[in-house]
């Protein structure tokens, strides 16, 4: 399968590298390098451009930090800068100095907009994009049914996606799990259980598409809830997992409090069916910050279930407004029951059942709409 290089962000990044710096904040081998480099004029570029600076290399370390940025380079690329614990400054000085004659690109395997590690604020001075995985309308402009499949299997980071291969894929999942653990956490966090947090690592796959009980971890590792939160918050940061917290709408006995927790890699997922639900999640919040990102608006993520554990698995909303619904299913044949019951107890305009096989049936304004996840996307145009 040929891969479809330039990503969806592209344009847009280009576009504001005209104004402002551009942060682009994603998991580690998401392609933000790739994306970064697609960005400089002239025949492609590679990492031994001299416009890259690398801080984990310790000779573009040295460069940055003394000031000596590359000559005749309209535009300059910072990559995991933000371990440095006062890179906000020294972004800052770098930008007001040469503003006027060079474009700024910073990437990171961290939330940059989190990482404030002292130093002057850099309000102001930059837009914010977040890399997602690859995606359905990625990989092909016209996605079939082997595309989903592949994405399904080996999921949207790009090297085992197009490797397409099981034992690669392994390989690639234990290697990214190790520097995640024991490279960003020991670079970005003063953690001292990366054994315990590697534990709760292991088990959260298991708790993919259900409420997410954070005093079972608690009890299961011999810790404080506060410190489970913790680590959860810093696997957030990094980019390995999100949460997604209830829709609570004020005709319903709405949940409030329980949250649902899925990764950025859908793969880690063993059941098909909950594999199937993580990656509409995850294709769903690049929807969500996509439009937040490039348009500005305020976009969530969110799903309904109320105490008597009806529930529908996401919820989309624009400027605090919902805007669609959307149930994932392996079956094709049947509507959900707790689609139309909140159907006619919500206020959400749209409600959609996506499922892996062919039928097409319903109306999503006037009840439900029982689609293939193919189409979907399609029809939605989702990045």
């Amino acid at each position: 399968m040929k891969t479809f290089t330039k990503r969806y962000l592209l344009n847009s990044v280009k576009e504001d590298l005209k104004e402002k710096m551009v942060f682009i904040g994603g998991p580690r081998q998401v392609g933000k390098t790739t994306l970064a480099l697609q960005c400089i004029k002239g025949k492609q570029a590679r990492e031994s451009h001299p416009a890259y600076l690398n801080w984990d290399v310790l000779h573009d370390r040295d460069r940055i930090i003394r000031g000596q940025l590359p000559s005749k380079q309209p535009l300059v690329i910072f990559d995991e800068i933000h371990k440095f614990a006062n890179w906000r400054n020294l972004i800052k000085g770098h930008y007001d100095k040469n503003k006027s004659r060079m474009s700024f690109l910073v990437t990171g395997s961290a939330r940059l907009d989190y990482y404030r590690k002292g130093g002057d604020s850099l309000q102001g001075r930059y837009h914010y994009y977040r890399l997602f995985p690859f995606s359905l309308m990625e990989m092909s402009r016209n996605p079939d049914s082997s595309h989903l499949n592949q994405l399904l299997k080996f999921g949207g980071f790009p090297e085992p996606l197009f490797q397409g291969k099981e034992r690669f894929h392994r390989r690639w999942l234990r290697e990214c799990s190790a520097r995640i653990l024991y490279e960003d956490l020991r670079d970005l966090e003063k953690v001292r259980e990366v054994s315990r947090i590697e534990l709760l690592l292991h088990h959260l796959p298991d708790c993919v598409g259900s409420p997410l009980s954070v005093n079972s971890f608690s009890k299961l590792l011999g810790v404080a809830h506060e410190t489970i939160n913790n680590w959860l918050c810093i696997l957030e940061n990094l980019y390995v997992t999100f949460r997604i917290p209830p829709y609570g709408h004020k005709k319903i006995r709405a949940v409030k409090k329980e949250n649902k927790l899925y990764f950025w890699d859908w793969s880690r997922v063993a059941d098909p069916g909950i594999r199937f639900e993580n990656m509409v999640a995850c294709q769903l919040l690049k929807y969500c910050c996509y439009i937040e990102d490039t348009e500005g608006e305020e976009m969530e993520l969110r799903f309904i279930r109320d105490t008597d554990k009806r529930e529908v698995d996401f919820v989309v909303l624009k400027n605090r407004k919902p805007e669609f619904a959307v149930e994932c299913k392996t079956g094709e044949k049947k509507t959900s029951a707790n689609c139309l019951y909140f159907r006619e107890r919500t206020d959400i305009p749209c409600f959609y059942q996506v499922h892996l096989g062919k039928l097409d049936y319903g109306n999503e304004e006037t009840a439900v709409r029982v689609l293939p996840f193919i189409k979907f996307c399609k029809e939605l145009k989702l990045p």
